[in-house]
């Protein structure tokens, strides 16, 4: 198997919310069915579908890479219409990471790697 991308799929109780939030962090959003949004940015792609039984930190975590982690940090500062929780950066020995809840508490290690 010689593979080329990896695109999650991702559960949300209200796409649309949770396609705003994303997109309010950069992310573009394009609905692939009415209860299917992908999202993007760059070289990395995630589905969000609409589900009664959503991700949560317990069983749902994404590793974001990212270049530039202050950056990172500006943007997620500046959100203030989405109920969402993060940590601000942290020195972990693989690099530096904020940690990020999601709407639905799907866990996100946004990493600027060593």
């Amino acid at each position: 198997m010689n593979s080329t991308d990896i695109r999650p799929f991702i559960q949300v109780s209200d796409l649309k919310i949770s396609t705003a939030f994303y997109e309010a962090l950069g992310f573009s959003g394009e609905y692939a069915h009415k209860e299917l949004v992908l999202l993007s940015n760059d070289h990395c792609a995630f589905f969000l579908y609409s589900h009664d039984k959503p991700c949560t930190e317990s069983n749902c975590m994404f590793q974001l890479v990212v270049s530039d982690i202050e950056k990172s940090l500006a943007v997620i500062e500046n959100l203030h219409d989405f109920n969402f929780k993060y940590e601000p950066i942290r020195q972990e020995r693989w690099g530096r990471v904020i940690y990020l809840w999601g709407l639905d508490g799907e866990m996100w290690h946004i990493t600027e790697l060593l």
